[in-house]
């Protein structure tokens, strides 16, 4: 019952971070920034708590950056991107997440372990 109550929580924190990160660089720019940010950042959360299995990983990995981090909105930034003819912002909004991504779950888990 404690792992659900962990996930649920970080849960109830998470998605209400993401807004809040989104709406604060939404103030500066138009390009995605707030939504590239919160998905590095749970990527490098996910990282530092891949090799847990206490009560941490639940709340951090599992509910935290499972709320905090945003697929459909990523999609839907490429999408509109797209759809807007600004196929040099949607190349770079790809590649720079994915690399800085994978680079950033690489080194949560280098610095946890």
């Amino acid at each position: 019952m404690t792992q659900y109550l962990m996930v649920a929580l970080g849960s109830a924190l998470g998605a209400p971070a993401r807004y809040l990160v989104d709406q604060y660089f939404k103030k500066f720019t138009d390009h995605p920034l707030g939504t590239f940010l919160v998905n590095i950042f749970g990527s490098f959360l996910i990282g530092v708590t891949f090799a847990r299995t206490d009560r941490w990983h639940d709340f951090l990995a599992i509910g935290f950056a499972g709320s905090f981090t945003t697929w459909s909105t990523f999609i839907l930034d490429l999408y509109l991107g797209y759809e807007l003819k600004h196929y040099k912002k949607v190349a770079i909004n790809l590649l720079a997440s994915l690399i800085v991504g994978l680079f950033a779950a690489w080194c949560g888990i280098q610095l946890a372990g």
